[in-house]
């Protein structure tokens, strides 16, 4: 492409794909849990993933549903804790479901993963997070299929690339972590701009954030990464000594265990990807799809309502103080039960966490709506 100006381009050509008689390309969801932003909403006995946060359906159900004509549920494979093996088989029972002993973060996942599911070494493999949501699916899908056309199977003179999904920063986060791409190397390819990746930004603070936000030329990570399963055996072995401790024991609960126990928990991210950078084996897809990570109250709220608010949230620990204003609500739980208390109501020390929502009073009917949807998910569990 000779059209840049400092910025990342983002997104597709809105191009349809023609359709292929037999599936090239399988989904790995990462259903590990967390979610510890979203306090009290979100538990360790029912993390994030597992809660209807937009609608009827959990974040879960929506990951897999809206990968369907592309992917259909019996491509898709569910990486979790044990501990949520249920849920994962309550709530998408037409996936396949593959069970960490322990939660140790989304390497370890991928390599059992990669361990673990028997596919043609030139499929592809879609690994995506069980818990963000996407505003436009159509694109998305053909985020996807170009990606794994166009990128996953070789671009830019890298044979057995591994690509990561790539979306235009819309304010200076803290939150997510980076993507610096070689601008001045991008290609539109099979309706998708790509890049080779330079190498990747940690969640960054306040004043790194905004430096990366002016320069114009990164991306948000998020957390979506195409590969050939080949591409990411290869990688995993190179950069960590995963598949070592995980292939001989992946076929024994007992011995998988044991192998997790001597797992650092560590991120893809960081154990592969970052060191495959530099050694120039990363590319990068864009997307705009209106994608957001749901990572904390404050996301969670703007995507409650029909667009941008002031709104602001924050988890408030047992035993915090906090002033609840006129304009604010607290989400927290009474004897089980998730309840909402609007402001003003003067200092509140809460015994368990909450959720202090600042300015979210125009939201309030919309957050009940939420705790009514996660009470009636819960009590048909």
């Amino acid at each position: 492409m000779d059209d840049h100006d400092g910025a990342v381009s983002n997104g597709s050509t809105g191009a349809t794909l023609a359709p292929r008689t037999i599936a090239l390309m399988y989904a790995v969801i990462l259903a590990g849990g967390g979610g510890t932003r979203l306090w009290p909403l979100s538990r360790p006995d029912r993390p994030k993933p597992f809660l209807p946060l937009l609608g009827d359906e959990t974040l879960l159900q929506r990951t897999v549903a809206r990968l369907a004509p592309l992917i259909p549920p019996e491509d898709v494979y569910v990486v979790t804790d044990r501990r949520y093996g249920g849920l994962v088989r309550l709530q998408v029972p037409g996936a396949r479901l593959i069970v960490e002993p322990m939660g140790r973060n989304t390497a370890a996942a991928v390599a059992l993963a990669v361990a673990a599911i028997d596919r043609p070494e030139h499929e592809v493999m879609a690994v995506l997070p069980a818990d963000h949501t996407i505003a436009d699916e159509e694109a998305f899908r053909g985020v996807l299929a170009g990606a794994e056309r166009g990128i996953a199977r070789g671009a830019f003179g890298v044979d057995e690339p591994l690509v990561t999904l790539g979306v235009q920063p819309t304010y200076p986060s803290t939150d997510y972590g980076y993507i610096r791409p070689r601008l001045n190397e991008g290609a539109l390819i099979e309706g998708l701009v790509a890049y080779p990746v330079e190498g990747f930004v940690e969640k960054p603070d306040r004043h790194r954030a905004d430096e990366l936000f002016a320069s114009g030329g990164v991306a948000w990570n998020a957390g979506m990464f195409l590969w050939r399963r080949r591409a990411i055996r290869d990688a995993l072995e190179r950069y960590t000594a995963l598949m070592t401790l995980i292939d001989p024991a992946a076929g024994s609960d007992v011995a998988l265990a044991a192998a997790y126990e001597r797992i650092k928990p560590i991120s893809v991210d960081y154990a592969v990807l970052e060191g495959a950078a530099r050694d120039g084996r990363v590319l990068m897809g864009s997307m705009d799809v209106g994608w957001s990570d749901l990572g904390g109250w404050s996301a969670l709220l703007e995507a409650l309502g029909d667009g941008p608010t002031e709104a602001r949230g924050r988890v408030v620990e047992a035993g915090e103080s906090v002033e609840l204003g006129e304009a604010d609500l607290l989400v927290q739980s009474v004897d089980g039960r998730l309840g909402l208390i609007a402001g003003p109501s003067g200092t509140i020390v809460p015994d368990g966490p909450a959720a202090l929502l600042t300015a979210a009073r125009e939201r309030a009917g919309a957050v009940q709506a939420l705790l009514d949807r996660v009470a009636r998910e819960e009590a048909t569990a």
